[in-house]
Parts: structure tokens; sequence; C-alpha cells
């Protein structure tokens, strides 16, 4: 019997590392789960970073595909069948984010300026379907921009959604410090142990809680939520902006092909003094809501994308410094 040997072990535990610089933006890409390791504009940090040779902080800057956020129970239903994905989140007993976030995927076209990574998402138990995925992450003078496309190479149809995670930082104050402008009329109502989805509510339901129509400081305010209700500017993108008392801030934006955003202040259960605890603000623009590919569960529109064989899908979002 002959041992395999691998010809090349991979020096960096986040994997092949690429640093795009332009425009007074840094951006480092780590190949696996093709994570934002860190984005910096004139040296300040834009968001939570992580080290080239740390494993990463859960899904922080990760892609997330071929869903984001949670499959209640990790059971979807789809044409007809119904199919059991591995819970990657154990202690709420659902399928967390997708199934990319811990690949290793492939660099290409790497420049200064861009760098293109692309991986497949076998037909596996829980999702038997076969996807290409790639992402190009680009800077330019408005920002970091990150785009995603997906294409199913299988002969039916696959629910498909995506989305980023990232955490933002405003500046050199605390969270509670920073202020928040989130344009979303609506917020997905949870249950508290397990943000299992309940229903749509109005922002107002809990004002001093979910509504950021109108810019304020965030305080000591927990969120881990879904808004949808985006109110766009004139050309059909929304703008979620947090603001350092400072002045500095930072900027994420995306077109209509997102109508979700997960917005999470970072609260961690074992609280203050714990790395990472209200560290910074994550802001995930998302195709569709939480538990999408259980559309026919709720009495609303999650968005969930039934990718026909063949077919692609593509989205994007960016940060800006502000």
């Amino acid at each position: 019997m002959t041992d395999v040997v691998p010809t090349e072990t991979p020096t960096l535990v986040s994997g092949t590392p690429v640093v795009l610089r332009a425009h007074g933006y840094e951006a480092a890409i780590a190949s696996v789960g093709a994570s934002l390791r860190s984005l910096t504009f004139e040296g300040r940090d834009l968001v939570v970073p992580f080290a080239a040779d740390e494993l990463r902080p859960a899904y922080c800057g990760t892609t997330l595909a071929p869903w984001p956020n949670r499959i209640v129970d990790g059971i979807h239903r789809f044409d007809g069948a119904e199919h059991q994905l591995p819970l990657t989140e154990p202690d709420r007993g659902h399928a967390l984010h997708g199934l990319l976030s811990w690949t290793d995927w492939n660099v290409l076209d790497a420049s200064d300026e861009a760098v293109t990574l692309t991986a497949t998402v076998p037909a596996q138990a829980g999702y038997p379907w076969w996807l290409v995925v790639s992402t190009t992450y680009r800077l330019d003078a408005a920002g970091l921009t990150q785009t995603v496309r997906a294409t199913n190479l299988s002969d039916t149809p696959a629910p498909w959604g995506t989305g980023p995670h990232p955490y933002l930082i405003a500046g050199p104050a605390t969270l509670d410090e920073w202020s928040l402008v989130l344009p979303a009329d609506t917020v997905l109502e949870v249950t508290p142990d397990r943000l299992s989805p309940v229903a749509l509510a109005s922002v107002a339901v809990d004002a001093a809680r979910f509504d950021f129509r109108d810019e304020r400081v965030l305080g000591a305010v927990e969120i881990d939520h879904a808004y949808t209700g985006l109110i766009r500017d004139a050309d059909g993108r929304a703008t979620v902006v947090v603001t350092d008392p400072s002045g500095t801030g930072v900027a994420m934006s995306w077109a209509g092909e997102c109508p979700w955003v997960q917005i999470h202040t970072a609260d961690l259960p074992s609280g203050p003094g714990t790395p990472g605890h209200r560290a910074g603000l994550a802001v995930e623009p998302m195709t569709c809501a939480p538990d999408a590919f259980n559309d026919d569960a709720y009495d609303f529109d999650t968005g969930v994308v039934s990718l026909d064989p063949g077919a692609s899908h593509e989205a994007g979002w960016t940060i800006s410094a502000r």
C-alpha cells in the first residue's frame, strides 16, 4: 500500500493570503472561506480583523453560500423533497451559514486591485446539487466591492442564497458609543432561545431596540435580527452607516439583489471581557431571509432563489470609509 503524502502544506491557518491595495484602501483576503481578513482605509480599520495565521473567529468576514443565516433544525423542503443538513450551530440546533465557510477556495486572477476565488459545492446529504461559486473582491475609489456568483451544474433546480459576514468598525470608541443609520422599516421577530423566525413586524414595535431609520447612538442595545423593507436611494441601493463620536465611520451598501440584512451587535454568551464581545457591528446583506429554504412555512416572501439547471445568480455589496 502506498502512502499518499501531500505535496504542499499550507503555511497559514487561514489559507492562501492575498492583499489588495488601491485608493488608500488595503484589503487582506484569506482563501479559507473566501474571507475578508482585514480592511483598512489610510491605516484605519473598517472591519474587525484577524491574523493570517489565526483560526478565523467563527464566521468573521466569511462568504456565506449556498445559504446565509440559519436553516431551522437543519431541515428544509424543496421541490417536494425533505432534506436534513448537518447541524453546524449545535447550541441552537440549526444549519448555519452554508457549506463553504471552511472550504479552501482556489485563488485566481489576483492583481493589486482585485482577486477572484472559486469553490465547488458538491452534491451531498442535505444539499444534493452541484454548484460552482466564484467571488471577486475589487478595490476602487468607492471602497471594497465583493460580488458572488453561483451557477447550478445539476439537472434539477437548486435553492440558493448568499451574503457576507463582516463586523464593521466605526472608530476608536466602543460599539455602545457608535451611532447607526439602518434604513429598514421591518424586522424579523425570532424566538429568544434559538433565534428561529416567527413573523415580520414594524421596527416601531420596539423602537428603542430596532428603529434606526434616523441616526442615533446604539447604546447597550442587543440585536441579532434580520431586517427587510429596506429604504433605498434613487439608484436602488440601501446603505447602513456606523459613525464614531470622533467623526470617522464606515458604510455598507448594496442593490436590490439583497432585500434582507442581518444586524448583530456581536454579543457573546460569555459577556464583557471576552475577546470579540461587542467588538464590531455585523452587517450582513442577504439575498434571502433566515430559514429561506423553508419558504412555504412563512407568510412572507423569504427571497429564496430557485436556480435552474445551467443558470447563474449574482449579488454584491460595498464597504467604504466615511
